[in-house]
């Protein structure tokens, strides 16, 4: 299964991609152009929380597929995001407790591809990402999804603290992964559950953490002090299943 991220060059194009509603994962500006139609396309962008890269005109010569960027470049996701409202209407119409993963800050394309993959076979709603400082829907996290992305629903969001607040008054339990927490054994998940996991190198931020109702540790023996993010995603994804299963949940 192939998948591309399309690439819009030129001034007009990738105006017209922001007014569509087309989801633009990154923005290549040439450094120092402050032009009338550049500065309109750079304040689309930022009401979109697409992100911005300011680059040389070789990187830009180097990128074009055309040799006729205009000083623009986008890059559009692979795939379309959902809503939040949406994760939680696949539970409802499945007759299911929510069960979603929460990603704070994931920057690599093939984790957030294979914690897809996860959220798919362990029976999770959906997953939710960030608008800024993460890795999107590019295709190689298509493909590292092995297929999943397209049975997924993946939602981008503003502020991951704030939704997990907003995800609360829905009677979703919150529990984030950190080697400081509560063995993930000793506590129930089989309700409502919505898992987090953090940056591949700070992990979850304390903003998250606080607003996480429990903190959970995933126990470890080896030499090494930590596990890759989405093994640990995994992991923490099928100790839900196993106990909900237990339950006679699934």
């Amino acid at each position: 299964m192939e998948y591309e991220e399309l690439t819009i060059e030129g001034r007009n194009p990738v105006m017209e991609a922001f007014r569509s509603g087309k989801t633009i994962d990154r923005l290549f500006i040439l450094s120092g152009c402050k032009d009338g139609p550049i500065m309109s396309i750079i304040r689309e962008a930022k009401k979109q929380d697409t992100l911005i890269d300011y680059v040389s005109r070789e990187k830009l010569d180097a990128m074009s597929e055309s040799g006729k960027h205009q000083g623009v470049i986008a890059k559009a996701a692979a795939f379309d995001y959902v809503e939040v409202e949406d994760i939680l209407k696949a539970a409802e119409k499945k007759g299911e407790e929510p069960f979603i993963i929460v990603l704070d800050h994931i920057e690599d394309p093939h984790n957030l591809g294979a914690i897809i993959r996860t959220a798919n076979q362990a029976g999770a709603h959906g997953v939710i990402v960030p608008k800024r400082r993460a890795t999107h829907l590019t295709a190689t996290a298509a493909k590292a999804s092995a297929g999943a992305i397209c049975y997924t629903p993946v939602a981008k969001v503003s502020n991951i603290a704030k939704t997990i607040e907003d995800l609360k008054k829905h009677g979703i339990w919150f529990v984030c992964a950190d080697m400081t927490g509560e063995r993930m054994y000793n506590l129930d998940l089989t309700g409502p559950i919505g898992i987090v996991v953090g940056n591949e190198g700070d992990g979850v931020s304390r903003l998250v953490r606080e607003s996480c109702d429990f903190v959970a540790s995933i126990p470890m023996y080896g030499d090494v002090d930590s596990l890759n993010v989405s093994v640990a995603a995994s992991v923490l994804a099928y100790e839900v299943v196993r106990q909900r299963i237990g339950k006679g949940l699934m």
